[in-house]
């Protein structure tokens, strides 16, 4: 399960790197009372069309919460539903787009009727709506400088934190350039500069300064966090990348624990020169405060379970993720009302984005580096009579470019022709997703759950698996299977 579990992580961190989190797993008891679905107005969260016919969010990347959901069921517990985003689980599969030719992002819409074995499929669609980027030609990415801000408090001194971590750096600073560079701040109680931003060529010393990192007592993420920044600032490179990599259990007991008062004080640091990758490690794993740090950080979070999937983060995706292909990413689906009755956009909920904000360029989106795929998924329900030639919604996506901060944006047109063909005969990768994003309902607890079983899930991903021959799609059954056990 190790090498799968490494892929399934690894397909969501092509492109840019994030942030991690702040609350725990859940026991089965206190799963066992359903969950009441925040959504707007409308059945189990749909939008009436009539009412509201654009559907604004901004781009997130993240996959920690598939990660930490993965090893939460295959440790026997289902995962507090609080941290369960379905986006995540969705962005955490292959999905196989093309790449566009230039730079920037490329729109890709699919979709299909929903399978027979689905409640009141009816007039619902199933709209997936795919971006992609450009994959990066590792030996023309620009020199980096990277600084890591590493919990060294008393809970990582269980195995499989501080050890996985020291670990996985030590590998890395072995496949840097001699050219990129790297710094080193340690936090617990109080943070501390281990070592300076430093050449790799003098590795040495890096190696040292990764062996001398030891547990110690209490958990001051903000004092890491703002050190670290200061640090990044001190050591910044012009026209390279400028990172912060926090790698954390996410546990903060110290200092501030809530997002906002961090945010504040690294804000200036950053300016959307500097930005946020988090790396989430241990059995207890926190989710709110870090995935809040990586939504505004101009970063993502993923979730590394074992030493090997560490080690591969680090040496085989870090650095093709190190350049920025948009920042600043928003989508907004503006449905056509003669021939949508309702829609849903699955997941997202913490990434919604005013609709008169879209081209407000103060307004934070999301980072997309090179050769990543972002997909949402939408369920649409359609009008009695509309023609497959009717329009169904237009899509338009903007981002900066991170070189020029000059504004870019690209549109699609999707018609009912686009979604009304069946769901067997649907792409491979968008019934994967669909299995995917339910999941991730059932394990929250939603309304939109009572429309799925598990046992269907899984026979869905099943006759995926030789299609695809995809680690990631084995290992999406095998979870669905667990967790399906765990329900009961």
């Amino acid at each position: 399960m190790g090498t799968m579990r490494y892929r399934m992580l690894v397909s969501a961190i092509v492109a840019a790197l994030g942030l991690t989190a702040c609350s725990g797993g859940g026991t089965k008891s206190e799963q066992a009372a359903p969950l009441q679905y925040n959504g707007r107005p409308g059945r189990g969260g749909e939008v009436r069309t009539a009412d509201d016919p654009q559907s604004t969010f901004a781009v997130d990347v993240d996959t920690a919460s598939y990660g930490y959901a993965r090893r939460q069921i295959d440790g026997g517990h289902l995962p507090d539903r609080d941290t369960v985003r379905p986006e995540e689980f969705v962005n955490a599969l292959p999905q196989g787009y093309p790449d566009p030719p230039g730079d920037g992002l490329a729109i890709h819409p699919d979709g299909a009727r929903l399978p027979e074995t689905h409640h009141d499929a009816g007039q619902l669609r199933l709209l997936r709506i795919g971006l992609q980027t450009r994959h990066e030609d590792l030996e023309a990415r620009p020199d980096a400088a990277l600084t890591f801000v590493i919990d060294v408090s008393g809970s990582m001194a269980e195995p499989g934190r501080l050890d996985l971590v020291q670990d996985a750096l030590h590998t890395l600073v072995d496949q840097l350039r001699p050219t990129d560079s790297v710094a080193i701040v340690a936090y617990s109680t109080k943070a501390r500069v281990v070592r300076e931003m430093t050449r790799v060529e003098r590795k040495r010393e890096l190696h040292d300064a990764i062996d001398d990192l030891k547990p110690e007592a209490s958990t001051n993420l903000e004092a890491g966090l703002v050190l670290g920044y200061q640090v990044a600032r001190d050591g910044f490179r012009e026209g390279k990348t400028n990172r912060v990599i926090i790698l954390s259990d996410g546990l903060a007991n110290v200092g501030n624990t809530e997002a906002e008062p961090i945010l504040a004080q690294i804000r200036e640091e950053a300016r959307k020169q500097i930005t946020l990758m988090g790396v989430g490690v241990g059995s207890s794993y926190g989710d709110a405060l870090m995935e809040r740090l990586a939504d505004s950080g101009d970063g993502f979070v993923v979730y590394a379970a074992e030493q090997s999937e560490a080690r591969r983060i680090f040496v085989e995706q870090l650095p093709a993720a190190l350049a920025v292909r948009a920042l600043d990413a928003k989508v907004q689906v503006t449905f056509d009302a003669h021939a949508v009755v309702t829609y849903r956009l699955i997941g997202y909920e913490n990434r919604a984005v005013n609709d008169e904000q879209f081209r407000n360029n103060r307004v934070d989106g999301g980072e997309v580096g090179p050769g990543h795929s972002v997909t949402a998924l939408y369920a649409v329900r359609l009008a009695d009579r509309v023609e497959r030639t009717d329009r169904l919604a237009r899509v338009d996506v903007r981002w900066l470019d991170p070189g020029t901060r000059k504004a870019q944006e690209t549109t699609e047109v999707i018609e009912v022709a686009d979604v009304d063909g069946g769901f067997d005969a649907a792409a491979p990768q968008l019934r994967v997703s669909y299995a995917a994003a339910y999941l991730a309902e059932v394990l929250r607890g939603t309304q939109a759950a009572r429309d799925v079983r598990l046992a269907d899930l899984r026979e869905i991903v099943n006759a995926e698996v030789d299609r695809l021959d995809d680690p990631a799609v084995d290992d999406l059954a095998a979870v669905i299977s667990q967790a399906a056990r765990l329900i009961g």
